[in-house]
C-alpha cells in the first residue's frame, strides 16, 4: 500500500538524517505485528504505532464539527452498583447529535432536547458500534485516517472500523466475541478493562440471552459480582489494562471483557480481524440462532425485544434459520480440503507457540498491576523489558479484589456474514478440566438461589443448549456427518 502523503514510514526514518527522525520509527514493521497478533493468545498493548495517524486527532469535539448536526443513537445507562448486569435490552436510547452530547456531558443545568431527562449525574451516554460506512457515508475519504495497513493488514482503514463515543461510566456488559481477534484504538480519554481468558468461560457463566449474534454474555456483573448467586466467579482470572490515548490494545480471540469509560469522555476505535476458526464459528453461531429463535419466539411470538439485542434487526423464521445453517456448513466445506485443514492449525501452532513462550518468559509484566496502579508507558518500559521490544506490553492477571468487595467506580470515582450488523467474519487449546466441571456446577448453582428457580424456564434450557462448548462440538458433529 502506498504511503501517504507526508506520512513517516519505517524506511524514511530509518534511513534518514539524525536523532529526531529516529524518534518517529515504529516499533514493529507491518509484518512482524501482524505475526504477533496472528500467533498471540494474551491480551497485550501496543505502544508507538499510530503517532501518525491522522485519527490520533479525532476527541469528541472535533468529531461533532466533522458529523455537525448528524444523528446519533446513544445508550443510556445508570450510574449505579447494582449486581445485575445492563443489558443493552434494559437500557434507553436517545436520538442526538454530538454536540447535543457534548453540551449534557458538560452538566449544564438547562439541557433541553433529546438528553432532557437524563440527569447527567445518574446517567452515562454511549454511542456505540458505530460502524464508520454507515456514520460517515457521506465523507468517505476520512476512512484513510484510520491506518490498519501498519498492522500488517493492507487496505484495512476506516471502512473496516467502529467508532465508541462514551461519557463517564458508559461500558459494555461483560461478553466475548465469537469472531475474530479485536485491536483497540484509544483516542481520547481512559477505558478501563476487564479480561477473563476463554479457559474461564464456564466461571462467567455465558448466556446467549440477550441474544446477538457473535457475542456471547456473562450473566455477572464483573465490577459488581453477585458471588452467592455466582460461586464460580471467584476461580476467574481476572486482567485489567487502563488504556490510555494513543495505545492499541490487542483483543485475542474469545477473551471475554468488559470495557468502561474512566475519564468524562472517551472515544475508542476499534477493527475486528478475520480468522481461519471463523469458518467453524459461523456454523456454530447458525446452530444457536437457530436454537434460540425457535424456542423464544414460540415462547413469546409477541415480545422479542424483550430477548432480542437492539442490535439484531429482528428475529429470523426457522426456513431462513435453516438457509443460514446449510449455508455455513457449504462455506465451511468450500473453504477447507480435507488435508488442508490440519496442515493450516498445524503451522499456526508452531507459530504461536515461539511467541507465546516469549511472552510466558515476562509474564510479570503489566500495564496495570493489583491496587488499581495505573503504570504511565515511561513507568513500565524502565521496569520491564519485552523480548519483542518494550512497545508491547501483555496484559497480566490482576490481584484485585472484585468491586462487590472492595467499591464500584462510582464509589471511586464519582467504562463472508456479517455480524453485529455490520462486523465482518465469519481454535483455541481444549478446556482445563476443572472449567470442564464447573460447567455442571454453574447450572447447579445458578438454580439454588430460591425455591421458585426449581422450575426450569425456557431460557435456563437455552443455556444449556447453546453453551458455547456444546455449539463447538455440535458443529464439528454435523461437519463431520457431511464429509463422510
Amino acid at each position: 500500500m502506498a504511503a501517504r502523503p507526508g506520512a513517516i514510514t519505517n524506511a524514511d526514518s530509518a534511513s534518514g538524517g539524525g536523532e529526531e527522525e529516529g524518534k518517529h520509527v515504529k516499533p514493529f514493521t507491518p509484518e512482524k505485528a501482524k505475526e504477533i497478533i496472528m500467533c498471540l493468545q494474551q491480551p497485550a498493548v501496543f505502544y508507538n504505532m499510530v503517532f501518525d495517524w491522522p485519527a490520533q486527532h479525532w476527541t469528541a469535539k472535533h468529531l461533532s464539527e466533522v458529523l455537525h448536526g448528524k444523528q446519533i443513537r446513544f445508550r443510556m445507562g445508570t450510574k449505579s452498583t447494582d449486581t445485575a448486569p445492563q443489558f443493552e435490552t434494559t437500557c434507553n436510547y436517545v436520538e442526538a447529535t454530538l454536540e447535543e452530547f457534548l453540551s449534557w456531558n458538560s452538566d449544564q443545568s438547562s439541557i433541553s432536547g433529546a438528553f432532557r431527562d437524563y440527569d447527567h449525574s445518574k446517567f452515562w451516554a454511549y454511542a456505540d458500534y458505530k460502524y464508520f460506512v454507515s456514520l460517515f457515508e457521506d465523507k468517505t475519504d476520512i476512512f484513510q485516517d484510520v491506518i490498519w495497513s501498519d498492522f500488517g493488514f493492507p487496505g484495512r482503514n476506516g471502512q473496516e472500523s467502529t467508532l465508541w463515543i462514551g461519557s463517564l461510566g458508559a461500558h459494555t456488559p461483560c461478553h466475548l466475541d465469537t469472531y475474530g481477534c479485536n485491536l483497540v484504538f484509544q483516542v481520547q480519554g481512559r477505558k478501563r478493562w476487564h479480561l477473563f481468558p476463554p479457559e474461564d468461560t464456564p466461571f462467567l457463566y455465558p448466556t446467549r440471552i440477550p441474544y446477538e449474534e457473535s457475542s456471547v454474555f456473562s450473566k455477572i456483573n464483573v465490577v459488581n459480582p453477585d458471588l452467592k448467586r455466582f460461586p464460580q466467579f471467584r476461580k476467574a482470572r481476572r486482567h485489567m489494562v487502563t488504556l490510555s490515548p494513543g495505545q492499541v490494545l490487542f483483543v485475542p480471540r474469545h477473551w471475554w471483557h468488559y470495557v468502561e469509560s474512566i475519564d468524562p469522555v472517551t472515544v475508542s476505535i476499534n477493527s475486528w480481524i478475520e480468522l481461519e476458526e471463523d469458518h467453524q464459528t459461523r456454523v456454530e453461531e447458525a446452530i444457536t440462532r437457530m436454537l434460540v429463535c425457535a424456542l423464544k419466539t414460540a415462547e413469546n411470538p409477541h415480545n422479542t425485544r424483550a430477548w432480542l439485542n437492539p442490535t439484531e434487526l429482528e428475529e429470523t423464521s426457522h426456513e431462513i434459520n435453516c438457509h443460514y445453517l446449510n449455508g455455513a456448513i457449504s462455506a465451511f466445506f468450500n473453504h477447507y480440503g480435507t488435508s488442508e485443514v490440519v496442515e493450516t492449525q498445524a503451522q499456526r501452532t508452531n507459530r504461536e507457540y515461539t511467541i507465546k513462550e516469549e511472552l510466558n518468559m515476562h509474564s510479570h509484566m503489566g500495564v496495570e498491576q493489583a491496587g488499581g496502579h495505573n503504570l504511565s508507558s515511561e513507568t513500565v518500559k524502565q521496569e520491564a523489558a519485552s523480548p519483542l521490544g518494550l512497545d508491547l506490553v501483555p496484559v497480566t492477571p490482576s490481584s484485585e479484589e472484585p468491586s462487590s468487595e472492595r467499591g464500584g467506580i462510582f464509589e471511586n470515582d464519582g467504562e463472508d456474514f456479517v455480524s453485529k450488523n455490520g462486523k465482518s467474519f465469519g481454535k483455541r487449546q481444549r478446556m482445563m478440566s476443572e472449567s470442564e466441571n464447573a460447567v455442571v456446577e454453574q447450572i447447579a448453582s445458578d438454580r439454588t438461589v430460591a425455591v421458585s428457580q426449581t422450575f426450569v424456564s425456557t431460557d435456563d434450557l437455552l443455556d444449556c443448549l447453546v453453551n458455547p462448548q456444546v455449539t463447538r462440538i455440535v458443529a464439528q458433529l454435523l461437519i463431520q456427518g457431511r464429509s463422510t
